[in-house]
């Protein structure tokens, strides 16, 4: 399990957008993961809440990353819904996504994300979404992955 928990921080490490953000890999299972994000000004829209983008970023990272666990390390973000249930204003905000279901090319996952403070947890969105193998040369195996490839754990 420490070898796959290596790879996934170093996947996690090699995103400089996560890097930015200061994204963590809190915990690795065999079909599960959590990443948390602690909250900072940069981080909040005008109202003062954690900017969507922000939290739909955290939310897809997670999943394609869950994703990785079952199809291997070279996976690509198919598609993803995301539902905001409320704001998150400072804490940690922590996402954990799993496996629902993987076939051979494609796995289905699910992602809730908390934010975390003063010990209380709240949820604040539930996302879903397809994570898609690719192929060898680098294509999708026909989906059209928006997101970039994650290499994390095989």
């Amino acid at each position: 399990m420490t070898d796959l928990v290596d790879r996934a921080r170093g996947a996690l490490h090699a995103q400089p957008f996560s890097v930015l953000l200061g994204t963590e890999l809190m915990h690795v299972g065999p079909d599960e993961l959590t990443l948390r994000l602690p909250v900072r000004e940069e981080l909040k829209q005008q109202h003062g809440f954690v900017h969507g983008g922000v939290i739909s970023y955290l939310a897809d990272n997670a999943l394609t990353f869950a994703g990785a666990l079952a199809l291997g390390p070279r996976v690509v973000t198919g598609e993803y819904k995301i539902n905001y249930l409320r704001p998150a204003m400072s804490g940690t905000l922590v996402a954990r996504a799993r496996v629902v279901f993987a076939g051979r090319q494609q796995a289905t996952c699910q992602c809730s994300v908390f934010v975390m403070e003063n010990g209380d947890e709240r949820l604040v969105a539930l996302a879903q979404g397809t994570v898609s193998r690719m192929g060898e040369a680098g294509g999708t195996n026909g989906a059209h992955g928006t997101h970039g490839e994650h290499a994390p754990p095989a």
